[in-house]
């Protein structure tokens, strides 16, 4: 029997604040994190009852401990969810919250359910990247990857060697103006919105609330970043200060068919029209994000020119400038990440998709003359995922 796909929306989304490895969340569990969002979820939009949820896919890179356990599942019991509600865990490293969202897309354009919640956790303080796991040994042995493609941190210096323009100096102030995006963006009021308060134990200090990211270091300048090291390479380009941090921190969304939202007085804040993950090198992870933006705008019937936002995750100041670089975007363009991005705000790892998407649908909500943008990220183990959407309060102009 033929079916018809339906259209997707992304309805709302939260974050809760990204914490420093062992800062604001040392003594918070992962799964507690993810649990709070999904609850806010719910209460933000009581116009959705809740057993209308047809799904919950939370992703995790290191899913053991308080990440592990079929998260989804759990987490959607723990957040109150009635028990016939389903829920599953997925792994695709920094896209995990990214591929939570396509792959609960696809499932909602099928028909196979109207809503679900999708998102990602990761406590980095207490799971460190690559805990607990067991690399096949061949993969090395049989040089199917260079042993430096399972450090970030040396791929993204592979990534200079490649694109030798793009020196430090670029990166360093690209990294400033990142710093700088994100402070002005909290004086004006556009981070808070999405961010969901976490009360947070300390046993030294008792009891806090986490209202606000740790990671941002107001008043960065060249002269403080010039003197950094760098830990990957001697004499490298890549430094603390312009790579994203090592973070907690946890997102969820609500992704719904369009004529459900209507029918339930949803808000519509963002429309589904693509998306596309490929692989690349992984001794050159950075470069990611270029296929798949390709990819996904042919896929779209798209061109580079068509969009007017770009949402693009800072692991590293040079995989962004490769990617602006090979579609001819000046490094400064209005357009790319207009409230600071990962450099500024952190990186915990599997959650970061939906911070990208909640910041895409702030910048559709407030420039209508916007049609299109997206979302894009490089992938640990070599690879890159774009997601295109389209703005639903598009007023018909160019951008």
């Amino acid at each position: 029997m033929p079916r018809q796909l339906r259209e997707v929306v992304f309805v709302d989304g939260v974050r809760t604040p990204f914490g420093k490895a062992k800062g604001q969340f040392a003594e918070t569990r992962a799964d507690d994190l993810v649990i709070k969002c999904i609850r806010e979820l719910i209460e933000r939009n009581p116009q959705l009852p809740p057993e209308r949820v047809d799904e919950v896919a939370i992703a995790a890179t290191t899913q053991i401990g308080d990440q592990g356990l079929t998260l989804g599942r759990t987490a959607a019991l723990l957040a109150g969810l009635p028990n016939t509600t389903p829920g599953y865990s997925i792994d695709r490293m920094c896209a995990g919250a990214m591929t939570a969202v396509t792959t609960v897309a696809g499932g909602i354009a099928f028909g196979s359910y109207d809503v679900a919640i999708a998102g990602g956790v990761e406590h980095m303080g207490r799971h460190p990247m690559g805990e607990g796991v067991d690399p096949n040994p061949r993969i090395v042995a049989e040089k199917i990857v260079s042993p430096e493609a399972l450090v970030m941190g040396n791929t993204a210096e592979n990534l200079h060697d490649r694109y030798p323009s793009i020196t430090k100096e670029r990166c360093d102030a690209y990294a400033v103006r990142s710093q700088e995006k994100t402070a002005a963006a909290y004086a004006a009021g556009k981070i808070q919105p999405d961010l969901v308060p976490v009360a947070a134990r300390s046993v030294e200090q008792g009891w806090g609330l986490a209202t606000t990211d740790e990671g941002p270091r107001p008043g960065t300048s060249m002269e403080s970043l010039a003197g950094l090291k760098t830990p990957f390479r001697p004499h490298g380009n890549v430094t603390a200060g312009n790579a994203s941090g090592i973070n907690d921190g946890a997102t969820a969304a609500i992704l719904a068919d369009e004529e459900t939202a209507k029918e339930l007085g949803l808000p519509i804040k963002m429309r589904l029209v693509s998306y596309s993950f490929v692989g690349v090198e992984p001794e050159v992870m950075g470069a990611g994000p270029i296929p798949a933006t390709e990819k996904a705008l042919k896929q779209a019937g798209l061109t580079i020119d068509d969009i007017g936002a770009f949402e693009v995750n800072e692991a590293f100041a040079v995989q962004v400038l490769a990617m602006l670089e090979h579609f001819g975007i000046a490094d400064d363009d209005a357009r790319v990440n207009p409230y600071g991005g990962a450099i500024a705000m952190g990186h915990p790892l599997a959650s970061s998709g939906v911070r990208l998407m909640n910041q895409l649908a702030r910048t559709f909500e407030e420039k209508p003359e916007v049609r299109y943008g997206l979302t894009t990220m490089c992938i640990g183990i070599g690879m890159g995922g774009t997601v295109v959407w389209e703005n639903p309060h598009w007023n018909g102009e160019s951008a």
